[in-house]
């Protein structure tokens, strides 16, 4: 049996590449678990499926419609890139409407990527887990990590703070802090007021 015959490259682009285009777009709007690769090829088919069954009045018009042969290749990114990039999109939208939220989980698994995502500004205290504590300035230069990698803040500025807690004053010719999850007991976030 050649797998590399034009029915079986015809079969693979229609049945996996959409699946995997669209599961690979999810993942990068709502990062999580990645699934092994038997797995992935199975729900890559499946979204596959589920792609030409939304598809399936567009694409039985256009058949009738149409009888010039060269034309499918206008109509093949439609249904091969674009529709599965836009089913995800559309997919992720849901998931994050009130209805859904309170019969489903939320598309982004970790509070950690729910509140950096955002990418607002913020004055950040980082307790350790020995007890000291970090402050700084989570602003445009600063940069959380995202699931599925483990959790690190990069903070662009470090700062002193008073007896009571308060920002006194960037630390002098700071270039930031990284601190790894490991390291963190709990982070406090304040508002920060441009």
């Amino acid at each position: 049996m050649d797998i590399w015959s034009q029915d079986k490259l015809v079969l693979f682009m229609l049945f996996v590449i959409p699946g995997f285009i669209g599961m690979k777009f999810y993942e990068l709007l709502c990062p999580g678990t990645y699934k092994d690769s038997s797995a992935r090829m199975i729900d890559a088919i499946a979204y596959s499926s589920i792609n030409y069954a939304l598809l399936a009045p567009f694409l039985w018009s256009w058949r009738l419609s149409t009888n010039y042969p060269l034309s499918i290749y206008l109509v093949s990114p439609l249904f091969l890139v674009a529709a599965p990039l836009l089913w995800a999109y559309l997919w992720k939208r849901l998931r994050e409407t009130e209805f859904f939220q309170k019969n489903a989980p939320h598309p982004i698994e970790k509070p950690w990527d729910f509140f950096f995502r955002q990418r607002k500004p913020h004055w950040v205290k980082i307790t350790l887990n020995n007890g000291t504590i970090i402050a700084g300035k989570f602003y445009n230069r600063s940069f959380a990590s995202s699931s599925p990698a483990e959790e690190q803040l990069y903070l662009e500025e470090t700062w002193l703070l008073d007896d009571k807690g308060k920002f006194l004053r960037k630390i002098n010719d700071t270039a930031g802090v990284l601190v790894l999850s490991k390291n963190i007991s709990h982070v406090e976030f304040r508002e920060l007021k441009e």
